[in-house]
């Protein structure tokens, strides 16, 4: 017999059972397991399918065009981890903590390399007020962290202009992660775990006594589950109209140089990721696969459909980067842009997660609001779906919908 097989199952089978007696519900009589659709397959719905299938729940994942593909807020080359945020978010710097234990969990687990360790640098600006705010918050949740003046960061990285800056953050044990390499890395464990894929486009069907009755797949077919979780990103105004207003897809712009032949200063090993707190809100990675020195600007661009934009670059914000570049990575002003992509934000209208039942439909689960910080919480948003769909344990009320209705 294999006991490490039988273990597997009887912690499986238990975990059922414990859930049946804390849901209070007939439909987990017995040993019969939860079935769960969960549509969109990025950062957000692929940890939450994967967590949820090794629960002991009977999972179907869908996504219209694949997880990492170009239209998704998860695809691209590469997503920073950092735990540095101010005053109002001491909850993600907490799920940092634990997501970078995930992150790395998983990628010996799974034998894919997943995460970059290159240091994490947030730079502040004239007001430093968040990053004061930030530093109390990363003591208390055990984030390793520096405080370095600029001349202790212009010695550290001289390839930096540190001009403007009045001190920094510098968080070692952070980096960067693959983005659509970790969303392709998910979903191969999840079928490999006995997760049924299919790539498609779901519509939600009716909702009669405050239960959703199906998906419809195609015109001639529906499908059924228990419980049915959308993590939609940019789509989940589309889908459910009364988000429209909270979650708004924006324009945004990212841009790719490339160094100097044999030049090894703007490569992870030399050079951590960095966010500009002052006046210009850049934020970089070094390396991406050997793909260029990555930058972009957090501002929120134009509103967008994410389905029918247009992706190509405008010249107005390739001439912005140019100058950026120009002045902080002084020995990059005039390198090449070899590649370039054009993505969305989906935030909150506070930026905070989504994660609640739909307001009229007690079977279904929405989860989103992620951009521009979503990526690397993955593993720990999966963990609080799956708490959440199956009874354990109610989501962060940071993230309930009431708070934005």
């Amino acid at each position: 017999m294999d006991t490490h097989t039988s273990r597997r199952d009887f912690l499986k089978t238990s975990a059922i059972a414990g859930v049946a007696c804390i849901a209070g519900s007939p439909a987990f009589a017995g040993s019969r397991r939860a079935s769960v659709i969960v549509v969109g397959a990025g950062a957000f719905g692929g940890w939450s399918a994967l967590q949820l299938l090794q629960r002991g729940a009977k999972v179907t994942l869908l996504d219209a065009w694949g997880p990492g593909n170009s239209r998704a807020s998860s695809g691209g080359e590469t997503r920073t981890i950092r735990a540095t945020y101010g005053p109002a978010h001491p909850l993600y710097t907490r799920m940092v903590a634990r997501a970078l234990q995930l992150w790395q969990e998983n990628e010996k687990r799974w034998k894919v390399k997943l995460f970059f360790h290159s240091g994490a640098l947030r730079m502040a600006g004239a007001d430093d007020s968040y990053e004061r705010a930030a530093l109390p918050v990363l003591e208390q949740a055990g984030i390793r962290f520096e405080k370095l003046s600029t001349a202790e960061c212009t010695q550290r990285w001289p390839q930096i202009n540190f001009e403007g800056v009045s001190w920094s953050i510098y968080e070692p044990d952070s980096g960067f992660l693959a983005a659509r390499r970790g969303c392709e890395a998910v979903l191969t464990a999840f079928l490999k775990e006995g997760g049924h894929y299919r790539q498609a486009q779901a519509i939600p069907g009716a909702i009669l006594a405050n239960r959703m009755q199906g998906l419809s797949i195609t015109p001639a077919e529906v499908i059924k589950a228990d419980y049915y979780v959308f993590a939609l990103g940019p789509w989940l105004g589309k889908v459910f109209p009364f988000l429209a207003p909270i979650i708004t897809p924006t324009r945004q712009e990212v841009f790719f140089f490339g160094t100097p032949a044999g030049d090894l200063r703007f490569t992870e090993e030399r050079l951590p990721t960095w966010i500009d707190g002052g006046k210009n809100p850049f934020f970089g990675v070094p390396g991406n696969h050997w793909r260029g020195f990555k930058i972009a600007n957090d501002t929120r661009g134009a509103v967008i459909d994410p389905t029918t934009v247009e992706r190509e670059i405008s010249e107005e914000k390739l001439a912005a980067a140019r100058s950026y570049l120009r002045t902080r990575f002084p020995a990059l002003a005039d390198a090449p842009l070899v590649e370039s992509r054009v993505c969305q934000y989906e935030n909150s209208t506070d930026h905070n997660f989504i994660l609640d039942r739909h307001p009229e439909a007690e079977n279904v689960w929405i989860v989103g609001g992620g951009s521009g910080h979503g990526f690397k919480h993955g593993p720990v948003m999966g963990e609080m779906v799956t708490d959440a769909v199956l009874g354990v344990k109610p989501p962060p009320k940071e993230m309930g919908l009431s708070r934005l209705l």
